[in-house]
């Protein structure tokens, strides 16, 4: 395996872990909704999904990248589109979480 494998390996690896995380993040927030009904629990539960959303985003453009599938986001600057997606997700989420933090 050349080096750039096994960067995309362990990129893989830590997404999928995260992907787990945010799985038992969701459903220990949604524990939490079905006992306090707050709107703090059900923004948790917004960011969360939307990390998620974003994850999995993340592991379907690394697998169409690395499949040599050319595609109009798979290489080269034509991938910034696709990872300006992702930032964009990210920024959802965090604006979420901003927003439940501050009231």
């Amino acid at each position: 395996m050349t080096t750039d494998s096994w960067i995309f390996l362990a990129v893989m690896i830590v997404e999928i872990v995260n992907v787990c995380l945010l799985l038992g993040l969701l459903h220990v927030y949604w524990g939490n909704y079905k006992k306090v009904k707050s709107e703090f629990s059900i923004g948790l539960l917004f960011f969360a999904s939307v990390f998620l959303l974003k994850s999995i985003l993340f592991i379907i453009g690394i697998i169409v990248w690395t499949s040599g599938v050319d595609t109009p986001m798979s290489s080269g600057e034509r991938g910034v589109p696709g990872l300006f997606l992702l930032n964009i997700v990210e920024m959802v989420a965090l604006a979420i979480l901003f927003k439940i933090t501050w009231t």
